[in-house]
């Protein structure tokens, strides 16, 4: 598809991209998985950018709390009750009526990976938990996607393009993901506004670099304070040197099942059980420390728990088991693991 020379004329005269990148631009295709904070910044810029197709990726509804960060969305989306994909989708279809877009409300899996994220040329993780970025980076290794992961908390982000079979990848970078309740939370340590605009904003030029070839990109990890203003950038060419089990050897633990969050709906009961991921064990007296900010906890020796919301109670035990009460949906279990928990 050719592009409008009128809409992009600013962009095709920046040399680097120039005429030939923004034609690239207008024929590629992008997978956005999580149309949050991150994603949804993403989505924006790479609406605007002049990308041929988008595919909006999301299991969630917005909410009230979204909105000072998440940029898609307003309060009529959340009165309509529109799922996150399909709201985007709206907004962003406002924007460049000429655009692609496919809205797909799922929660990815090993399932439904390979169809989510397949025929596209790059893809952008807007999620929120390990299981999803890793599903992301295997899939990309294996069937050679590049891909934009990005991570933000606080006042400080992290981006890292990755160009598979020439730069670190995730697992090169992070060997085993960390256990549940280890790392904070937006929903624990809280997040501002600007940290999602800049990581976002980020990404988006990442993706743009790899749709267009720029043969650079990939080669370190890019992290950044808003607060103490400060921006480091961390050369992993070591790291893509080594390789990992993954991008080396084909190794693909999460895409098959052997590593994980299974869930389970509890026999009785308007509950379902998450299973940990990774190592086991939880600090609970540091869960239950970090989780005050959200609300009143119980804690004991063997569990921590948490009212999240009316009627959806979380309960985390020391063996990195989670027991979400209040929903029998999976999907639904899953999110609120990851939002409060982490993966």
């Amino acid at each position: 598809m050719a592009f409008d020379t009128v809409r992009y004329s600013r962009q095709g005269r920046f040399g680097p991209l120039g005429e030939a990148g923004q034609e690239r631009l207008a024929r590629s295709r992008v997978a956005v998985v999580g149309c949050g904070a991150l994603g949804s910044v993403s989505a924006l810029a790479l609406t605007r950018a002049g990308v041929g197709m988008l595919r909006l990726i999301d299991r969630d509804l917005p909410e009230i709390s979204n909105l000072p960060r998440q940029v898609l969305f307003d309060e009529q989306d959340i009165r309509d009750g529109l799922p996150k994909a399909v709201a985007a989708r709206r907004q962003l279809q406002r924007i460049n009526s000429d655009l692609e877009i496919e809205a797909e409300v799922a929660d990815l899996t090993p399932r439904n990976a390979a169809r989510l994220l397949g025929g596209v040329d790059c893809i952008v993780d807007g999620t929120d938990n390990f299981e999803a970025r890793f599903l992301i980076n295997e899939v990309c290794c294996r069937d050679q996607i590049p891909w934009v992961h990005g991570g933000a908390i606080g006042a400080e982000g992290r981006v890292l393009a990755v160009r598979p079979g020439s730069t670190a990848c995730l697992r090169c970078l992070i060997p085993e993901p960390p256990a549940a309740g280890s790392l904070p939370t937006c929903e624990s340590a809280g997040i501002i506004g600007p940290a999602a605009l800049v990581v976002g904003a980020v990404q988006a030029a990442e993706a743009m670099k790899l749709l267009v070839g720029v043969p650079e990109v990939g080669n370190a990890l890019l992290a950044c304070d808003l607060w103490e203003g400060t921006w480091r950038r961390i050369d992993l060419a070591p790291l893509a040197e080594a390789g990992c089990p993954t991008c080396r050897q084909g190794d693909f633990p999460w895409l098959e099942g052997r590593q994980g969050a299974a869930t389970t709906p509890l026999c009785g009961r308007d509950a379902v059980q998450v299973a940990a991921t990774g190592a086991v064990g939880i600090d609970l007296a540091s869960l239950a420390e970090r989780l005050r900010s959200v609300g009143p906890v119980t804690a004991n020796p063997w569990l921590v728990r948490l009212d999240v919301e009316p009627g959806v109670q979380l309960s985390v035990f020391a063996d990195g088991r989670v027991i979400v009460t209040g929903t029998r949906d999976e999907a639904k279990a899953r999110a609120v693991m990851s939002r409060y928990i982490g993966s």
